[in-house]
C-alpha cells in the first residue's frame, strides 16, 4: 500500500494513495511524470464519493500500475481543491506530464468510466516511445526498434520521429537521420529537441570535411590572415567539442566579415547553443556576446 499513516481506507493496493497536503506535489505533478496520475476529490460524508470510490480503486487495480489513484479529502485538503477549481464532489482529474488532460464531476456509470480511463492512458505508440527513451542510453539498437514500431501506429508522431533520429545518430547512421530531421524542419514542425539533433548532425557532417582540430590549427597559425582557415578550425573544434574556442574564434569572424564567412560562424554558434542546452552558463554567455557584436 502506498497510503499515508492514518489512512482508512478499505482497499490495500500499490496503485492507491491517500494524499497529504505536504506529499500532494509529489503524489500527484510529480509521480505523473513517469504514469497517469488519477486524482480523486473526495470526503467521507458525500454519499456519491461513496458510489465512486470503490469503482475507481476497482480500475486502479485491474490496471496494475498503469495509472496510480490518488485519494485527496477535501476537508483535509480544501486549499488544493480550491486550486483544481472544485465545487462539488467527487470530482476527478487526469493528470500526466504535471498538466491536466481530463476531468469530470459527478458519477459515471461503470461502462463510461472505463472508456474514460482508456481514453487517458498512454497509448501502444505511446508507450512504445516511453520505452525507447528508456533503453537510448543501454541500447540504441533496441531503442531503434521500439521507435520504428511506435511510427508505425502513429507515423506522424514528432517526439518519436525525433527520437529515431537521436538512436541513429547514436550508432552513426547519419544519413538516415539526417533526413528525417530534415522532413520535419521542412515541415515546420522541429521541437527544442528536434533543433538540438539537427545542430548534432551538422557538426558530425562537419567533422567530415574538417580534418583534426590538430591538423586545423597548425593550418590556421601557418596563415593567421586566412579567414577560411579560421573558419575551418572553428568547425573542426566544435566537431571535437571544444565549443568555448570555437565560439571565441566564431565571434573574431562575425566582428571581421559579418555577411560573408562572419554569417556562418553565427549558425555555427547557434547549433553550439543548441547542443549545450538552455541551462550552459557558458552558452548563455556567448549568447550575450553574440547579441552585442551583431546590435
Amino acid at each position: 500500500m502506498v497510503s499515508k499513516p492514518g489512512t482508512t481506507m478499505a482497499s490495500q493496493s500499490s496503485w492507491i494513495i491517500e494524499t497529504t497536503r505536504d506529499d500532494f506535489e509529489a503524489d500527484v505533478l510529480e509521480r505523473s511524470r513517469t504514469v497517469p496520475v488519477v486524482v480523486d476529490f473526495w470526503a467521507p460524508w458525500c454519499q456519491p464519493c461513496r458510489m465512486l470510490g470503490p469503482i475507481l480503486e476497482r480500475l486502479a487495480e485491474e490496471h496494475q500500475g498503469q495509472f496510480v489513484l490518488v485519494k485527496a479529502n477535501t476537508d483535509e485538503l480544501p486549499d488544493i481543491a480550491a486550486s483544481f477549481g472544485v465545487q462539488s464532489i467527487p470530482a476527478v482529474f487526469a493528470v500526466r506530464e504535471a498538466a491536466l488532460v481530463d476531468q469530470f464531476v459527478g458519477v459515471l456509470p461503470e461502462l463510461q468510466l472505463r472508456a474514460w480511463v482508456k481514453r487517458i492512458l498512454p497509448s501502444e505508440a505511446e508507450t512504445l516511445a516511453s520505452e525507447a527513451a528508456e533503453l537510448e542510453r543501454t541500447d540504441p539498437k533496441a531503442a531503434e526498434a521500439r521507435y520504428r514500431q511506435a511510427l508505425q501506429e502513429r507515423p506522424n508522431d514528432i517526439a518519436a520521429r525525433v527520437g529515431l533520429a537521436r538512436t541513429l545518430l547514436a550508432q552513426a547512421v547519419i544519413q538516415e537521420a539526417r533526413q528525417i530531421i530534415d522532413e520535419l524542419a521542412a515541415a515546420g514542425a522541429l521541437d527544442a529537441e528536434g533543433q538540438r539533433v539537427q545542430a548534432e548532425i551538422r557538426v558530425r557532417l562537419e567533422a567530415e570535411e574538417t580534418g583534426s582540430p590538430e591538423q586545423a590549427r597548425a593550418a590556421a597559425e601557418a596563415d593567421p590572415k586566412n579567414l577560411e582557415l579560421q573558419w575551418n578550425l572553428a568547425r573542426a573544434l566544435v566537431a571535437a567539442a571544444q565549443h568555448e574556442e570555437a565560439m571565441q574564434i566564431c565571434l573574431r569572424l562575425v566582428e571581421r566579415d559579418r555577411h560573408g564567412l562572419g554569417e556562418q560562424a553565427r549558425v555555427l554558434m547557434v547549433d553550439i547553443f543548441r547542443l549545450l542546452g538552455p541551462e550552459s552558463d557558458l552558452a548563455n554567455e556567448y549568447r550575450r556576446r553574440l547579441s552585442m557584436a551583431l546590435f
